[in-house]
């Protein structure tokens, strides 16, 4: 059994986590963390875990994280990269929810984020963590950042356009949508009900956390290295709990069977699935499921691809995503705890 530890079980991700976890045969999770919760049953502040969770939530440093195997960090941005060294150091393998070690390049880090890095010196041991491109890497690291949930539908939507030369790679436009969960559990006002309801916006257009993430990652692919990737991404917030859609369009340089290259991109890969040709897919259709759906459109037969994908940003966007590489780490069956069906309605 691999014995697991949760540091910050009280956000959705943490609950997420928790929920695919209980399911999982080979694991045992033996602490949760949260300072404000700290001595709570999880099974009293999460009923829907009642008869999954006997332990009760941990104060992070009486945890016995150092005993663990694998040591996930389901928390906001700066508290992995303080505590990542000390768990690696006494052997324990940590998957990071957080963009701690998402970015290659401390300056461009710490633009973003607003603050010094607590262990640049980890930059280049962390593996990003999309399967679909770092499958044999992810399976050797001791320590992976789990990628974002707007980064991962889009770098989905996109991978098999980057890696090959049929569309202007230059001038990509990606346009998300997800719901508020992606948010995380926190009191704001834009995030409370009679804000969020009956309404729908778009932010971050000068510049999302999540854009150089993909741009990083999309220019270190192998068959895309030494191009320049341009992209345009602006996220929309729409009133549903979860749920992300991303549209991708992309300007065609050179006629190709379209359908068939994301079909033999996927083809072997268990959480991705792309749809018959001029599908819209939904977000209901993968809720709760680590899949991400994929369908390709080309309007009037013209110069532009439209790909639509699906994904749930709190299972393939998060939770389940980092169980898929777990499950690489430990040298599980990729699928392993992750089979559920999606929730429809």
């Amino acid at each position: 059994m691999i014995k697991v530890g949760v540091v910050g079980g009280t956000g959705y991700t943490g609950v997420e986590l928790l929920r695919l976890l209980a399911a999982h045969g080979d694991v045992e999770v033996v602490a949760i963390t949260s300072r404000a919760e700290a001595g709570v049953k999880v099974a009293d502040h999460f009923p829907s875990l009642r008869g999954h969770y006997d332990l009760a939530f941990t104060d992070p440093v009486a945890a016995p994280l150092k005993g663990c195997d694998c040591v996930f960090f389901a928390t906001p941005n700066g508290v992995a990269m303080s505590q990542a060294r000390m768990l690696l150091d006494a052997g324990s393998r940590v998957v990071d929810f957080s963009a701690d070690f998402r970015l290659k390049d401390r300056v461009t880090w710490e633009k973003w984020y607003k603050v010094s890095h607590a262990s640049p010196e980890l930059f280049s041991e962390a593996v990003y963590g999309l399967p679909e491109i770092n499958r044999e890497r992810i399976r050797k690291a001791r320590l992976v950042a789990n990628p974002g949930c707007y980064a991962t539908a889009v770098q989905l939507a996109l991978l098999p356009l980057v890696e090959t030369d049929h569309v202007d790679h230059a001038h990509l436009v990606a346009d998300g949508k997800s719901g508020v969960s992606g948010a995380g559990r926190k009191a704001e006002v834009d995030l409370l009900f009679a804000e969020a309801s009956d309404n729908f916006k778009a932010y971050a257009v000068k510049g999302h956390r999540h854009h150089p993430e993909i741009v990083e990652s999309l220019t270190s692919l192998e068959g895309a290295s030494g191009r320049h990737i341009g992209l345009t991404f602006v996220p929309h917030l729409v009133p549903m709990v979860r749920g992300i859609l991303a549209t991708i369009y992309a300007r065609i340089t050179s006629e190709a069977d379209f359908q068939a290259i994301f079909e033999r991109r996927y083809a072997k890969e268990p959480f991705v699935d792309v749809l018959p040709a001029g599908s819209l897919p939904e977000t209901r259709w993968v809720r709760g499921t680590n899949q991400c759906s994929i369908a390709l459109h080309r309007p009037f037969d013209g110069d532009t691809l439209v790909v639509l994908a699906v994904e749930d940003n709190l299972v393939k966007g998060a939770a389940g995503q980092a169980v898929q590489n777990m499950n690489l780490m430990f040298g599980l069956p990729e699928v392993r705890g992750l089979e559920q069906i999606a929730v429809v309605p």
